[in-house]
């Protein structure tokens, strides 16, 4: 007879907490539909955009610069993606890639691939937000 647990049930505090963290959001829910007040009013009904009432089409053209912001924070949101965890094996990685200093330079070429990207997007002045006249 084996002391020993199988090894599915080492899953067994990820399946409770996935368990409890379902059974609060819907209880938060439940009781939000059931305590709460449901008049139906202009006010409610209409759509609220950051505290502005929404004036003409939603189809109008947005500048170059709010989809150039938006894929930089894609691409430094990914950076951190991938810096965040190497530093946290930083000091394991001699032991995974046999080398002492492999890991860090692999890391500082991806930097410098990042800050290249970052000088580009300075000296086009699309993070100058005063001169709109800098859309590509």
């Amino acid at each position: 007879m084996s002391t020993q647990n199988p090894y599915i049930w080492q899953y067994l505090p990820l399946v409770l907490q996935i368990l409890v963290a379902v059974g609060v959001a819907s209880f938060m829910v439940a009781a939000s539909y059931f305590l709460g007040k449901h008049k139906r009013s202009r006010t409610k009904l209409s759509p609220y955009e950051c505290g502005m009432d929404p004036v003409g089409d939603a189809r109008g053209r947005f500048s170059v610069k709010f989809y150039m912001v938006a894929m930089l924070f894609i691409l430094f949101d990914v950076e951190a993606v991938f810096v965040l965890p190497w530093a946290v094996i930083y000091r394991r990685l001699p032991a995974i890639t046999g080398s002492r200093m492999f890991g860090f330079w692999e890391m500082l070429v991806y930097l410098a691939f990042v800050a290249v990207g970052l000088f580009y997007v300075w000296k086009k002045g699309i993070l100058n937000w005063s001169n709109d006249k800098a859309d590509l």
